[in-house]
């Protein structure tokens, strides 16, 4: 119905081949407004949940020390309010955005940049909105954005980093996970457990390489079957499209 078909998101480029297959669209990447001065620390990966949330709890103390805003990424609901717990056993203030706060919604994203506060958000709350650095955030480094679960997208990950450093503001993200998460769930036990080993063999630094490299084989794998049962349901509706031609102009 459309004579012309666009779009724009600021993680296209991860389907790219996917939107040309099945759009015929090309994907042309826009620079942004002011360069980026996003800093991408390295992933930190623990073997189990409960090592994980300790990990998590010590560091926003650290950066909660010096003044710096951190905004925590959780993958449910459910996960927000256990991060809301761990925090709150620590001892550290903080306010929790899980879409559930649908009136107060505006206000918590609005106070996520200022200094010394704590945010805890799922992935889908407070999205699109730019989270505006009080005028002393920026010297100490911006906004810093802590993933606590690799997403079955990559996309999703990178929307949720995409919360600091907007606009040319300073910003950090990093992640740290776990071999208990929900992506690394569905390997096999055996395999999870032969990974972990290997972690532990390897040590702190080289360790969480090794198991955030299996993390994003993982999510790619993951990434490849959702794109093969899309274009299976759009195959099909193509097919059950050219069956019912009889009865009209197939939409």
């Amino acid at each position: 119905r459309y004579l012309l078909l666009a779009g724009m998101s600021g993680t296209a480029s991860e389907v790219a081949t996917e939107l040309g297959v099945v759009y015929g669209l090309p994907i042309v990447k826009i620079p942004t407004n002011r360069p980026s001065r996003r800093v991408t620390l390295p992933a930190r990966v623990l073997a189990t949940e409960h090592d994980k949330w300790q990990r998590v709890a010590e560091r926003v103390r650290d950066l909660n020390r010096t003044g710096r805003p951190v905004l925590l990424g959780t993958r449910s609901v459910a996960a927000s309010e256990q991060a809301s717990e761990v925090l709150a056993g620590a001892g550290l203030s903080h306010r929790l955005l899980n879409a559930k706060q649908d009136g107060d919604e505006a206000e918590v994203v609005a106070q996520a940049g200022a200094r010394g506060r704590i945010t805890i958000a799922t992935n889908m709350a407070g999205r699109g909105t730019d989270i505006q650095l009080a005028p002393d955030v920026a010297a100490l480094g911006g906004l810093h954005v802590i993933l606590t679960e690799r997403h079955d997208s990559k996309r999703i990950d990178r929307q949720l980093a995409g919360r600091c450093a907007r606009q040319g503001d300073p910003g950090f993200v990093e992640a740290i996970l776990s071999m208990e998460d929900s992506l690394m769930v569905a390997a096999p036990a055996r395999l999870r457990a032969f990974i972990t080993r290997v972690m532990r063999m390897l040590g702190p630094v080289w360790g969480s390489r090794f198991g955030a490299w299996c993390m994003r084989l993982a999510q790619r794998q993951c990434e490849a079957e959702h794109s093969r049962i899309r274009r299976e349901l759009l195959k099909i509706d193509r097919q059950v499209g050219k069956t019912l031609a009889f009865s009209g102009t197939n939409e």
